[in-house]
């Protein structure tokens, strides 16, 4: 389609790419492309959403409790009767956690992070402190919950035991294809193994809780060792507050679906509001009776033998198809929960990129209409943390809830003072303010009050989980995170400097260019060298050919050669005595740039063959790319590649 603008008379042609099938490999492994047109089509309901965004809280539940049993430990298995308190606890703070998310979904129906909401009410370096906190939670979690789920097997099957950090580094790789392929075609995917561990874990729990009933349930049979020392002699407060600490890794995913809100069916804030409802609902119940059956039939934390492992084996009487059924069920969710991760990751830092705290690059969608280029750098990473902790999740499990509470405080913080600003509106009042429309809410104060007490509790459990496990490896994750906000804001300066310079606001019209000097590097002479220089005479009549001499017999041949073939243009051949290439070519540009006159402009034409085949390159000193690379950051230098392609044939 051609459009003339009338007032400039500027000619606008639009025209649509055409359709380019994928390899084989790349159909095979990802998909067919999809056109940007079908983005709407790319959603899912609250069935599928509680499989995508609700796996990593509700797989929590396979290694919350055994957390909390672990520190409990260090004062003796006695001390286990306090394992169901802090559970409630912490389910009295999720209770806090949801009822504040469900007010910042409806708040915020195009997705409302944490980064989005600090971003909108507390300004950009709490943004930037949020972003950093989410990102390191994702890597995290991937890798915290692969690792967990490697270890399930490991408790079913002791010989599997060295061979799990290869395992889980190949499980990523396997997540990352599937996420490549779509959120649609991922959610359905992953929609069966989430139903069936819930499952199987109702199944557990309900069985253990009738036998407990019934007064049959029994204690575990040959329980593996206990992994720590005593060190305690009593239950002391600080020994509690680590304990809650480590178990409120069950915490962790809750923020996910406010992050993923445009992913749902419409209307998608209610249906991302039921989602988050039914996925606390669910967590609350499996965490409360795992803690509680755990404590009946003294399980025993151990990395020889998971808690939820023993819960089966008790639960179902000895290691029958049930019992591998809850193991396959816990691993698989586990593995699944990564899903969540993929989901939020590349979307997080898409945001961060859009805003200019991240690399550009990171928000291209592509040919799925997914972050691709997200979804790689988190499996990347991830992989590199499992195989620096050897996947285990004891030695990630400090660096992991951090991260997640201080971004609950900043996104609850933040809504608390949205309520405060709509509060102060006037009614039927409408205000501008980052792209949003802010109106006037009757019940502010209530709300406000809800999102702040929820910023209050969580801060609280931030500093008790950055005290309790600083030693440990909290402090890790307490120094990279202001180094990403340092790094975010470099990013940030350089694009706001870019757009300064680029911009054309006071820029006056260019002068012409009147004169050309051309210079063409010379090798030897041959095809590609008179292709580049029947090129340089369309440009200018000012041609200069360069060679640098390291052999004077070559030197001689390229001489007479150009004699015959140059057509008349300046040869001058530059001494090398020490053997150098590019630097006496580098000098002899930068003598002519001093010399250059007042809107003459310096043109490298660079003749290059390009093999028929890409193996060939290999085969050859590739200076031409050398010399591009060296010349790219001198002033006032244009470089030209003219290619010649050798024909096979």
């Amino acid at each position: 389609m051609v459009e003339i603008d009338e007032a400039t008379g500027t000619t606008i042609v639009r025209r649509t790419s055409p359709y380019r099938p994928p390899g084989f490999w790349r159909k095979w492994l990802i998909g067919r492309p999809l056109p940007t047109a079908d983005a709407a089509h790319q959603t899912i309901g609250k069935a599928i959403g509680l499989a995508v965004f609700a796996s990593d809280a509700l797989s929590s539940t396979a290694y919350a409790t055994q957390e909390i049993l672990l520190i409990l430990a260090l004062a003796g298995t006695g001390a286990f009767g306090y394992a169901f308190p802090i559970a409630l606890t912490i389910v009295g703070l999720l209770a806090m956690v949801t009822i504040s998310y469900e007010q910042t979904i409806h708040a915020y129906p195009n997705g409302g992070g944490a980064y989005i909401v600090a971003r909108d009410n507390l300004g950009d370096f709490a943004a930037e402190v949020a972003g950093s906190a989410l990102l390191i939670d994702y890597i995290l979690t991937v890798a915290v919950s692969v690792s967990s789920g490697v270890a399930q097997v490991a408790s079913a099957f002791p010989e599997f035991f060295p061979y799990r950090i290869y395992v889980a580094v190949g499980l990523v790789l396997f997540i990352m294809l599937v996420n490549l392929r779509g959120v649609k075609e991922s959610g359905v995917a992953f929609a069966i193994p989430t139903y069936f561990f819930l499952v199987m874990m109702c199944l557990m729990v309900g069985v253990g809780f009738l036998r407990y009933v019934m007064g049959g349930l029994g204690s575990v049979t040959d329980p593996p060792p206990l992994d720590v020392l005593q060190v305690a002699s009593a239950v002391t407060p600080f020994l509690l507050l680590h304990a809650f600490s480590s178990g409120t890794t069950a915490l962790t995913g809750v923020e996910a679906i406010s992050n993923g809100i445009p992913a749902f069916t419409e209307p998608r804030s209610r249906n991302a509001g039921i989602t988050l409802i039914w996925m606390s609902a669910i967590l609350a119940t499996l965490f409360l009776g795992i803690t509680f059956l755990a404590g009946q039939v003294h399980a025993i934390p151990s990395e020889a033998e998971t808690v939820i492992s023993q819960l089966g084996r008790t639960a179902f009487d000895g290691r029958g198809s049930l019992y591998h059924g809850v193991i396959a069920a816990t691993t698989i969710i586990l593995i699944m929960a990564t899903n969540t991760s993929f989901a939020d990751f590349p979307r997080l830092s898409a945001l961060l990129a859009g805003d200019g705290f991240l690399p550009r690059q990171l928000t291209y969608r592509g040919s799925r209409l997914v972050y691709s280029r997200g979804i790689i750098a988190l499996a990347l990473i991830a992989s590199l943390l499992i195989v620096v902790f050897n996947a285990s999740v004891s030695g990630l499990i400090p660096l992991y809830a951090i991260g997640v509470f201080l971004s609950f405080t900043l996104s609850q913080a933040g809504m608390a003072r949205r309520w405060w600003k709509l509060g102060h509106l006037l009614p039927g009042q409408e205000v501008k303010e980052r792209g949003s429309t802010l109106r006037y809410e009757s019940r502010w104060r209530l709300k406000m009050l809800i999102n702040g007490f929820g910023a209050v509790c969580t801060a609280i459990v931030m500093l008790v989980f950055a005290v309790t496990k600083f030693a440990e490896g909290a402090w890790i994750v307490l120094l990279l995170m202001p180094m990403l906000v340092v790094v975010f804001s470099r990013i940030h300066h350089h694009y706001l400097d870019l757009a300064a310079r680029l911009s054309l606001e006071r820029y006056g019209e260019l002068p012409r260019i009147l004169r050309q000097c051309v210079i063409i590097p010379l090798s030897g002479v041959h095809r590609g060298t008179l292709e580049a220089l029947r090129y340089a005479r369309s440009l200018s009549d000012d041609i200069t050919a360069v060679h640098v001499s390291i052999d004077p017999a070559e030197a001689e041949a390229v001489r007479q050669k150009w004699e015959l073939w140059g057509g008349g243009a300046r040869l001058v051949i530059l001494e090398s005595p020490y053997r150098l290439l590019l630097e006496p070519l580098l000098q002899y540009i930068a003598e002519i740039a001093t010399q250059r006159q007042p809107n003459e402009t310096i043109t490298i034409v660079l003749p290059q063959f390009v093999p028929g085949r890409w193996w060939h390159n290999f085969l050859h000193n590739q200076t031409a790319i050398m010399l591009r690379l060296a010349l790219l950051f001198r002033r006032g230098i244009v470089i030209t590649d003219v290619p010649f392609h050798l024909d096979e044939r």
